[in-house]
C-alpha cells in the first residue's frame, strides 16, 4: 500500500531538515496545505485571509501602542510572525522576526471605512507577514466620529480556535503596553518548540486518520457527489460587489440549533440552487488541537464534506446519524478524501459548491483597546471562495448570513436559496 499523503508530505520535510537555513523551517499541517494549493490554483493568486473589524470612537486608538501589542503577540506565538514558503516542492513555513504592519487606509470622497477596507483587503498581498492591522475612518463629517480598525489573518496563521485567544491577548497586551521586546529569546524559542510539536503531533494524527477503513468509509460516502455549480469566472459580475450577502436574525432554542439541522437547511438551500437530483458537497471545517499537544495558535482543522443529497426524502434522524458517522472519520485529511472518493467512482474535483461555518459567541470578549470596547462589525462584499457560504453564529440569537460568489450565482436565485435555508430550520429556530 502506497503512503499516505500526509508521510509522503513528512518525508519531504524532513529531508529539508539536514542543511541550514532549512532546520528552521516549520512543517505545515493539512489544512495550511490546502491553503496554499488553493492561492496557486487561483488565477489571481488570492490568499485566504480571516478579517475581524471593531469599530470604535474616532481617535481613541493609540496605532503606535497597538502595533506594539501586534508585535508581542507575533514574538510570543510563531505562527503569527512565519510566512508561508514552498521550498524544494514543499510547503513550510518561515519564521522570521515580529513586524506586524499597521496600515492608515484612508477613504476617498464620499466613502465609508467599510468601503476603505474592503478595497485594501482585495489588494492583500500573500507574500507579506500573516497578521496584519489596518485603520480607516470616513472622511464625511457624519461618520467621522467612528473608525474602523482591521486585525486580518491569512487563514494558514489560524483557525475559529485561535481567534479569540488573539483578540484577548492583543487588547491584554495593549493594556499593559507591551511590545516584541518584552518576549526574551528563551521565551520564543521556546514557543517556537512548542508551535512545532504541536503540527508534528497534528500530522501524525492525520497520517494514522488515513487508515484504509476510513479512506473507504469516504470512498462509498462521496461516490456520487459531483460539484454542481461551473467555475468561478464564467459569468460577468453585473453588480459592483464581487459577492452579494442576505442575513437574518433568529431566536435559537436553548443550546443552539443542532449541527445536523444546519446541514439539512444548507441541503435545502443546495437543492434550491441546483435541482433535484444531484449531490452537491458541502464542506465545513472542523477538529481542534492534536492529543497532547500545547494550545498554540495556528491553523489545525480539516475540512469535512457533507454530501447534499437534494433529491429529498432524508429525515432530520437520517442525516444526525450520517453526520454521526461522518464525525468518527472527520480527521481524514481532505485531499486523501478527495482521492478516496474519486477512486470509488465519483466525478468530484475537490471543488466545494457550499461551505458552512458555525461560530458560538455566546463567551467571545470583545476587543477592548485601554478604556474603550470596539464594537464588532461585519463588512461583506469580500470574494468568496465557494459558491455559496453559510455561517451561523450562536449568540443570544442565531445569525445566519449567506454570501454567494457573483460570477456563479445570480442574486435572485442565492436570495431564494437562503429563504429556503431558514425555512428548513427547526420551528423552534424561526419563533422570534
Amino acid at each position: 500500500m502506497l503512503p499516505s499523503i500526509t508521510a509522503q508530505y513528512l518525508a519531504r520535510y524532513q529531508r529539508l531538515g539536514a542543511g541550514d537555513p532549512a532546520a528552521a523551517l516549520l512543517p505545515a499541517t493539512g489544512a495550511q496545505r490546502r491553503f496554499l494549493l488553493l492561492r496557486s490554483l487561483d488565477p489571481a493568486g488570492r490568499a485566504d485571509i480571516v478579517p475581524m473589524f471593531f469599530a470604535f470612537p474616532r481617535g481613541t486608538v493609540d496605532p503606535a501602542r497597538l502595533r506594539a501589542a501586534a508585535n508581542h503577540l507575533a514574538a510570543r506565538h510563531p505562527v503569527l510572525r512565519s510566512r508561508p514558503c514552498v521550498v524544494r516542492a514543499t510547503p513550510v513555513l518561515r519564521p522570521e522576526p515580529a513586524d506586524v504592519p499597521l496600515d492608515h487606509v484612508p477613504a476617498a470622497p464620499g466613502e465609508s471605512a467599510e468601503d476603505a477596507l474592503r478595497r485594501a483587503l482585495a489588494h492583500w498581498a500573500p507574500q507579506g507577514p500573516p497578521l496584519r492591522l489596518f485603520l480607516a475612518h470616513a472622511t464625511d463629517r457624519d461618520a467621522a466620529a467612528e473608525e474602523v480598525l482591521a486585525v486580518v489573518l491569512d487563514h494558514t496563521a489560524c483557525d475559529g480556535q485561535s481567534l479569540a485567544r488573539i483578540v484577548e491577548e492583543l487588547a491584554e497586551a495593549y493594556r499593559e503596553r507591551r511590545g516584541a521586546a518584552d518576549v526574551s529569546p528563551a521565551e520564543a524559542d521556546a514557543a517556537l518548540a512548542r508551535y512545532k510539536d504541536a503540527v508534528l503531533r497534528q500530522l501524525d494524527a492525520e497520517d494514522r486518520a488515513a487508515s484504509p477503513r476510513a479512506l473507504a468509509y469516504w470512498g462509498e460516502r462521496l461516490r456520487t457527489v459531483c460539484e454542481q455549480a461551473p467555475p468561478p469566472g464564467t459569468r460577468p459580475v453585473r453588480a459592483g460587489l464581487p459577492s452579494g450577502a442576505v442575513e437574518r436574525r433568529l431566536a435559537s432554542p436553548t443550546g443552539g440549533v443542532p449541527f445536523p439541522a444546519l446541514l439539512d437547511a444548507c441541503r435545502a438551500a443546495a437543492t434550491a440552487l441546483y435541482g433535484t437530483g444531484p449531490v452537491p458537497p458541502i464542506g465545513y471545517p472542523w477538529g481542534g488541537r492534536p492529543t497532547g499537544a500545547a494550545e498554540v495558535l495556528g491553523c489545525f482543522l480539516n475540512t469535512v464534506v457533507f454530501p447534499a443529497d437534494t433529491r429529498g426524502g432524508a429525515s432530520p434522524e437520517v442525516t444526525a446519524t450520517d453526520w454521526w458517522d461522518d464525525l468518527d472519520r472527520a480527521d481524514a485529511p481532505f485531499d486523501e478524501v478527495v482521492r478516496a472518493a474519486r477512486a470509488g467512482g465519483s466525478a468530484w474535483s475537490g471543488r466545494l459548491d457550499g461551505l458552512l461555518t458555525v461560530d458560538d459567541a455566546r463567551h467571545r470578549t470583545p476587543l477592548r483597546l485601554g478604556a474603550t470596547t470596539g464594537r464588532e462589525v461585519h463588512i461583506g462584499g469580500r470574494q468568496v471562495r465557494a459558491p455559496f457560504a453559510v455561517s451561523a453564529t450562536q449568540g443570544p440569537e442565531l445569525h445566519l448570513r449567506m454570501v454567494w460568489d457573483r460570477t456563479v450565482l445570480a442574486d435572485g436565485a442565492a436570495e431564494e436559496a437562503f429563504a429556503a435555508l431558514c425555512d428548513a430550520l427547526p420551528a423552534a429556530a424561526l419563533a422570534r
